[in-house]
């Protein structure tokens, strides 16, 4: 059952599956960005530059294993186009980090043409095991009424 702009409510808060980030995941994500820049390359190189003990994963990656984790109330949402997103990068994510992304309906606004659908901005934060958030902002998305 698709969820319709009418029946979402502000304020309302959603938890994702959680998922492990792993060495291949930002091999392969600097092989398809051609971002090899050291910090997520070469853990010798993080060791002696920064506080960390190994290399660290594209904030990018991160954001877009964030976009893809399964959150059933979320993904049961009509959505009709993914509007705009943005995220602060606060805290490194490492191999072996288990990140989870967590929303919160922070407001919905009917469009002009047809008040049946609107646009929903959620905030978003991703957190890793320690519930520490490694990375917070919004998405907004463009929501379908009923048919």
């Amino acid at each position: 059952m698709e969820i319709t702009f009418d029946k979402i409510e502000v304020g309302v808060e959603y938890r994702s599956a959680g998922r492990t980030v792993c060495e291949a995941d930002i091999v392969n994500f600097a092989g398809v960005t051609g971002d090899f820049n050291s910090l997520h390359m070469d853990s010798e190189w993080v060791r002696a530059n920064t506080p960390y003990p190994t290399r660290i994963a594209h904030g990018l990656l991160v954001h877009a294993i964030g976009e893809g984790l399964r959150c059933k109330e979320v993904d049961s949402w009509k959505i009709l186009a993914f509007l705009e997103t943005h995220r602060r990068m606060l805290l490194p994510v490492l191999p072996g980090d288990r990140i989870q992304q967590n929303y919160r309906v922070a407001s919905k606004k009917p469009t002009s043409k047809d008040t049946s659908k609107g646009v929903v901005e959620v905030e978003v934060t991703v957190t890793n095991q320690k519930d520490e958030t490694v990375q917070s902002g919004y998405n907004r998305y463009l929501i379908g009424g009923a048919s």
